[in-house]
């Protein structure tokens, strides 16, 4: 601290000359000293004076600091000053206490110190390193000096990034930090790192960036949010702006819809803060980065379409209508609703049904043209309507159709009071003010493109002058105000208008030379030597003129396309004519309005051209200067060949129609022919079935033939009692009919009862048969079971007798090893006696003996305990598979009894049916009786048996319940 204090001391009292000496001792003092504290407090020493002594701390510190950085890193406090430090010697953020004079000097440093320090790629990727410490005093300085390296080298210092393994995801979890400071400068170092470089861009977006950007904005609060919003929005326009991977990729993510929200503005709009401005303002520029005319045609589509499904197309058609918003949000929001729609269909329908909330209700397309042709409003706004009525026509025929219709007649009578769109522009065309003569122009150009049909509606448009004259046509009308010498901007957006209404338009170029005063006037304006400002009218009146003779078909004698060329080689002579028609593409103007869709101008003056019309002219310079410079032999010939070509069209589109037509009637035939078999089949089905009926008429016919002739002498007598009791034969044969079919009936139902019957029979002796089966399967288990328990007790005694006998051989091999000891005792001695020795080895040979008895009948043992065992796994799957039988047989067992049930409903079903049937045919017999007619006694015998039998039957159902 003393040389902290000593140094600090001689800064502020000697000359420049003693600070460089003092910053050369702190370098000293970082690069010798050994103790930490000595380094850190040299080091802050060294912060202290960077920000005065920019030049010398770093030209004489910064190698040492970069040092510090690579050995120091253990301890953060050192780290963060000597991040600190750099940041102050490369960063051109100067405080207010410097002076001016040194102000241009300082920009300079920056950029040479960031050089140097770039120069070695490894101190880039040590500062990458470092932003990954946590600590607060490490990380945040470390933030600042990098985005510091961006501003003053960007693609440099990106580029080393981008090679730098992890690098981007490093700086990526910076979004993640909980500390709000250093989330928010590392939103700024996200915004300096993707700044035009596609590359990081990508990496940046698929490292989920869109979702943590837009969860800030959200937590922020939207529009309502501070500055951090604004950040987040200038990095999201980094990202998407001219980057067609990461667009698709923010559509594809569904994040589109999470946009909807910023637009909630509130009914009340009054008092916008200035940060809520910009914010918005921002925000409306992000949408039209998504929907811009220069991305490809396939992406914008979905965006567009992704827009008005997820209802931020109807939120900002709200922001758009309603009352308080500032001029300069409204006139953005016109922006963006413009290119929303900009050939979208289904969005420029949306828009044509958006209603003003006035009273009454006024659509939004009328409401916008009221502020485009008032001159009072602001310039910008004035562009901003243009460019959404432009867009909303834009590829939409349907649009154009119903602006040109509101000219006309009979939908200006239908209308009665309202103001329609075609009306404004009509005002806005002839009014005084010529901003509105242009905007109104263009407008009704764009109404225009490429339509041929609203083209020649348009030429039915009559407009009423002055009261007691005549009315004139719009086309007539145009060409009087330009022949009247009006403002250039008038008379330039009425050329424009009549250039694009008589351009593919063969009958609206007949109507404008019809008006003998038109061509006279063309040629005279281009045939002037007139200053630079008339150039411009000369050129577009030129255009006109060449239009005339190109898309002219030589339906009037005194302006066919020879006798116009004629004129202009005459009058103008064809060079000039071609040098006045090559001005209007030289204009400084026009290429400023062939670059985007958007009328964009700095201020008034500059409002000359159209963005389509540029398009035009491109396309019809050249075919009007080969028009001019053709013979009129070669013209016959063209008109020959156009001729030819048109009657082989003709010839081609009658073949069609005839071949379409053949098409229409082979498939009204196809569906007739189709409808016949269909007919055809139903009759034969029908005379099929008539034909069975009358068969079956026939045969019932020829057996009562047969009937009656057996008993004709008898049915003589009963058919006159028959007659005279007022009964007729019909009845008869139709009584005689049913007591046939009952008869047949009842054989079927007899038949079906005997099949049940054998049925139930099988069934019965499959049951006994299963019964026994399952007896004996029993038996068996039984006697299995029993040969089961007697082998376990066998296996039980055996296991005794090994365990006893095991016991024995323990104990005789004890007995072994005692003998043999008391051997080997008796060995050692001397032996008195011969006699002792023969017992000792008698009594050990009668031991081994016995041992060896021993072992056999314990191996004897174990081979009859694995057969034993064997023979029992065997019994015991036998027994399992008894088992498994029985449970079938009993499943078997259930199910014939189930089977005998329903047997003996449907048993019980038939007997109740024959018993009826016995019933209807006694009760036709007495019938027939009573009437008179005889009954055989086979019949009766018949009916009797018959009913002997259902007597027994039921006899033995009852039993066998």
């Amino acid at each position: 601290m003393n040389f902290l204090r000593g140094v600090m001391g001689g800064q502020s009292a000697g000359p420049q000359h003693t600070e460089a000496e003092t910053i050369q001792k702190l370098c000293d003092r970082v690069a010798s000293s050994t103790l930490l504290d000595d380094r850190r407090n040299a080091v802050r020493a060294l912060k202290s004076l960077s920000k005065k002594y920019r030049l010398e701390v770093g030209i004489q510190a910064m190698e040492h600091l970069i040092h510090v950085l690579q050995t120091d890193r253990s301890d953060s406090e050192i780290i963060g000053y000597a991040l600190d430090t750099l940041y102050n010697i490369i960063s051109n953020e100067e405080e207010e206490e410097v002076e001016e004079n040194s102000t241009r000097q300082s920009e300079d440093l920056g950029s040479q110190f960031t050089e140097i320090f770039i120069k070695q790629h490894e101190n880039v990727t040590l500062l990458l390193s470092l932003l990954e410490e946590f600590d607060f005093h490490v990380r945040w300085p470390g933030v600042k000096l990098l985005t510091s390296l961006l501003k003053q080298l960007g693609p440099q210092v990106q580029q080393i990034i981008l090679v730098s393994p992890m690098g981007v995801s490093r700086l990526m979890d910076l979004l993640a930090d909980s500390r709000e400071v250093i989330r928010n400068d590392g939103v700024l170092l996200l915004q300096a790192l993707t700044r035009s470089n596609g590359a990081i861009q990508k990496i940046v977006a698929f490292e989920n960036a869109f979702e943590r950007l837009l969860d800030i904005i959200t937590e922020e609060g939207n529009s309502d949010g501070g500055i951090v919003v604004e950040d987040c929005l200038i990095l999201l326009q980094n990202l998407l702006k001219n980057n067609n991977s990461n667009q698709n990729f923010f559509k594809e993510g569904s994040y589109i819809q999470r946009m909807k929200p910023w637009f909630e503005v509130g009914d009340d709009n009054s008092g916008w803060s200035a940060q809520k401005a910009t914010n918005l303002h921002l925000m409306l520029q992000l949408v039209r980065v998504l929907v811009s005319p220069t991305n490809p045609p396939g992406a914008t589509s979905s965006c567009q379409k992704a827009m008005f499904q997820c209802g931020l197309l109807q939120q900002l058609c709200t922001i758009l209508m309603a009352t308080g918003v500032p001029a300069d949000i409204l006139t953005e929001t016109i922006n963006t609703v413009s290119e929303v729609i900009r050939g979208c269909q289904v969005n420029q329908d949306y828009f044509a049904s958006v209603n003003a909330p006035s009273n009454p209700p006024r659509p939004a397309i009328v409401v916008l043209l009221m502020s485009m042709v008032n001159e009072r409003q602001p310039f910008v706004l004035r562009c901003a309507v243009l460019y959404c009525f432009q867009c909303f026509l834009y590829k939409n025929q349907k649009g154009q159709g119903e602006i040109v219709s509101t000219l006309l007649p009979s939908t200006i009578d239908a209308m009665g009071n309202s103001v329609s769109a075609g009306q404004l522009l009509c005002g806005g065309l002839f009014s005084t003010d010529s901003l509105s003569n242009w905007y109104a122009a263009v407008a009704l150009a764009h109404a225009l493109q490429e339509n041929a049909t609203q083209k020649e509606q348009l030429l039915r448009v009559q407009l009423a002058t002055n009261i007691g004259n005549p009315p004139v046509s719009l086309l007539q009308q145009c060409t009087n105000i330009l022949s009247q010498g009006s403002k250039i901007q008038t008379r330039v957006g009425l050329l424009m208008l009549l250039c694009t209404w008589l351009s593919n338009c063969p009958i609206a170029v007949t109507h404008f030379l019809h008006n003998s005063a038109n061509v006279p006037f063309l040629t005279g304006q281009i045939a002037e030597n007139l200053g630079e400002e008339e150039q411009l009218v000369q050129g577009l009146c030129a255009l006109l003129l060449g239009i005339s003779i190109y898309f002219n078909d030589n339906s009037l004698e005194s302006y066919m396309k020879e006798k116009l060329k004629q004129l202009i080689e005459k009058r103008i002579g064809k060079e000039n004519f071609i040098e006045k028609l090559g001005f209007i593409s030289k204009h400084e103007l026009y290429s400023r309005a062939s670059q985007k869709p958007q009328p964009n101008f700095p201020s008034p003056e500059y409002v000359i051209f159209d963005h389509e019309f540029t398009k035009l002219v491109k396309e019809l310079e050249g075919v009007i200067t080969k028009a001019i410079y053709k013979s009129s032999e070669e013209d016959k010939k063209e008109e020959e060949v156009k001729k030819t070509l048109e009657q082989h069209d003709n010839i081609v589109t009658h073949y069609k129609n005839m071949i379409r037509e053949q098409d229409l009637q082979l498939e009204e035939l196809k569906q007739q022919v189709s409808t016949l078999k269909c007919q055809n089949e139903q009759l034969q089905t029908a005379v099929t079935q008539q034909v069975s009926q009358i068969q079956q008429h026939k045969d019932q016919y020829n057996l009562l033939k047969v009937h009656l002739g057996k008993d004709s002498q008898p049915q003589g007598s009963h058919s006159n009692n028959a007659q005279v009791n007022g009964i007729q034969p019909e009845e008869m044969n139709r009584l005689r009919e049913e007591i046939e079919e009952l008869k047949s009936k009842q054989e079927l139902l007899q038949s079906q009862l005997l099949e049940k019957d054998s049925l139930i029979e099988n069934l019965k002796s499959s049951q006994t048969a299963a019964g026994r089966n399952e007896q004996s399967s029993a038996t068996t288990l039984v006697a299995d079971s029993e040969k089961i328990a007697e082998l376990k007790e066998e296996l039980a005694t055996l296991k005794s007798q090994l365990n006893a006998q095991s016991v024995e051989i323990t104990q005789l091999q004890t007995e072994k090893q005692e003998l043999v000891q008391k051997a080997e005792a008796c060995a050692k001695l001397v032996p008195v006696q011969g006699e002792s020795e023969t017992v000792t080895a008698a009594k050990s040979t009668d031991v081994e003996g016995r041992l060896s008895a021993l072992l056999q009948e314990t191996k004897e043992l174990k081979n009859e305990i694995k057969a034993l065992s064997e023979e029992r796994t065997a019994i015991k799957a036998q027994l399992d598979s008894s088992n498994s039988t029985i449970a079938i047989l009993q499943n078997e067992k259930k199910r014939l009894e189930l089977e005998i049930t329903d047997s003996r409903k449907e048993q019980d079903d038939l007997l109740v049916l024959l018993a009826d049937q016995d019933q209807k045919i006694l009760s036709l017999k007495n019938k027939l009786k009573e009437l008179g007619h005889p009954v055989e006694e086979e019949d009766e015998l018949e009916s009797g048996d018959q009913e002997d039998e259902e007597d027994e039957t039921e006899d033995s159902g009852k039993d066998q319940d």
